[in-house]
């Protein structure tokens, strides 16, 4: 009774706020379209809007017009045309698609292929050497593709066939090879870290040198994790019987493997870090880059580029859809005060501010259990922008970051969206890697090898929080002179 009397408290506005949220998750697991759901509920409440909330309509005439001739849809499409067209506009987001064609052509191009073989025999004498295989292939792809499905698929085809002829841990071997694959949604150049900073409104290359040192202190945290693992448990990462002998020949075919992505690392990031290119310049270049790293391998032929083109094309189309549908339902969230009432609710959860922090960052983490890191990025970080402005969290940004908080904030959601791609029933992670994992292997062994991982990844984002210079120091340094 007393929860009963609690939710009396709430007025109209809040009651719709927070329906409009369940109605919009419950529709996701009915299986409709996410860029569906998003308009779906959007048009209820306009006309819940107009007929319930305000009979004088001031609602739905945001978006229709009633003469005595019948209805007129010109504020309709201008809408439309206001969302879409905010959209192609801005500079930022044309980063998106050349991000996106680069790390499908470098999947296309072979270097990740090279680089597993020569790291298999430079490794192999190590406790665990496949999996610290795979995983520095992991951390190199995600600093080179930023493409989450490209990357565990990849790693899964090439690293799954030898870890089970090396009678490895299937939870192991599943779980290194998902955990890597993901860091390229954190490690730049990111896709999520390119919306993040249209929808925050800061500085790209802030986010980009940002996110590189949290990136990489995941890394190493996975790599400590299995060397340690290793040792403890080696009958779960057994060394191979005849491995060939590493010679001054295998650790130059490894240093002339690592060298092209490198320098796609080096053209992209170092362009940026180095004040030669701004990012959407910079993802020009990286996808010239993996053209002609394509090219130089004999990898690239008309089938290939079309192939490449379409699936630029499908997955852009699909993230700018969502991208319109989640302004067109912030847009309506707003008109019922959204944004106020959930800024009060989670000012007034807790007195200190860092507490306010910690409880946003666990509703993400939750929410990430269900939704994937578009949504959230794209409707729930702009509700949350006024809350941290409010708490004016002191973070140093050595005179040169803008906004520093926020761009610690927007690191600290980008860690613990990571999490999301290993955590059920939405870890798109673990259902690319089942795609091209055998028979043998179950969705069980995935989701007992990657629960290590989601603790290292909660690890790092509290050694991220506890040190905010970890993501301000790197841009300072490369935007300071």
């Amino acid at each position: 009774m007393q929860i009963l009397s609690l939710f009396n408290f709430l007025t109209l506005n809040e009651w719709s706020v927070l329906a409009m949220f369940g109605i919009f998750i419950v529709m996701l697991f009915r299986g409709i379209p996410v860029a569906y759901a998003l308009v779906g509920v959007s048009l209820v409440f306009i006309v819940l809007g107009e007929f319930v909330l305000d009979p004088n309509r001031k609602y739905i005439n945001e978006f229709i017009e009633f003469d005595r001739t019948g209805i007129s849809y010109t504020k309709l499409f201008a809408n439309g045309g206001r969302f879409f067209g905010g959209i192609i506009k801005n500079p930022v987001l044309v980063a998106l698609p050349m991000f996106i064609f680069m790390g499908l052509m470098l999947d296309q191009s072979g270097v990740a292929q090279r680089m597993m073989k020569a790291m298999q025999v430079l490794f192999g004498a190590l406790k665990g050497g496949l999996a610290l295989s795979v995983m520095l292939i992991g951390i190199i792809l995600a600093a080179s593709t930023g493409v989450i499905g490209a990357s565990v698929v990849l790693l899964g085809v090439m690293g799954i066939p030898t870890m089970m002829a090396q009678n490895y841990s299937k939870p192991i071997a599943t779980g290194t090879i998902a955990a890597s694959g993901t860091l390229g949604i954190l490690i730049p150049p990111s896709i999520m870290l390119v919306i993040m900073s249209d929808q925050l409104a800061i500085s790209l290359g802030d986010l980009f040198m940002g996110a590189l040192f949290p990136g990489l202190l995941l890394g190493v945290l996975y790599i400590v994790f299995l060397v340690v693992y290793g040792l403890v448990n080696p009958k779960a990462m057994p060394v191979p019987e005849n491995r060939p002998p590493v010679d001054m020949k295998v650790i130059k075919e490894t240093a002339l493997s690592v060298m092209p992505p490198m320098a796609l690392i080096l053209l992209v990031l170092g362009s940026i870090f180095f004040g030669f290119a701004t990012p959407t310049e910079a993802s020009g270049l990286g996808a010239m880059g993996a053209t002609i790293l394509a090219l130089l391998n004999r990898k690239l032929n008309m089938t290939v580029f079309k192939d490449v083109m379409r699936q630029t094309l499908n997955t852009s189309g699909y993230i700018v859809g969502i991208f319109i549908a989640a302004n067109f339902f912030a847009f309506i969230l707003r008109r019922f005060g959204g944004d106020q009432i959930i800024e009060h609710m989670v000012l007034s959860s807790f007195d200190d501010k860092y507490l306010v922090v910690i409880f946003i960052l666990f509703i993400i983490f939750l929410l990430g259990f269900l939704l994937d890191w578009i949504e959230i990025t794209l409707i729930i970080m702009p509700l949350m922008l006024p809350v941290v402005l409010a708490l004016d969290i002191p973070v140093e940004g050595f005179g040169v970051v803008d906004n520093p908080s926020i761009v610690w904030f927007a690191i600290l959601v980008a860690v613990t969206l990571q999490t999301s791609f290993l955590t059920p029933p939405v870890g798109f992670a673990l259902f690319y890697l089942k795609g091209v994992c055998p028979p043998e292997i179950t969705l069980g062994h995935i989701y007992k090898g990657v629960i290590p991982f989601v603790l290292l990844q909660l690890a790092g984002l509290g050694i991220v929080f506890a040190f905010p210079s970890i993501v301000t120091w790197l841009p300072a340094i490369a935007y300071g002179n």
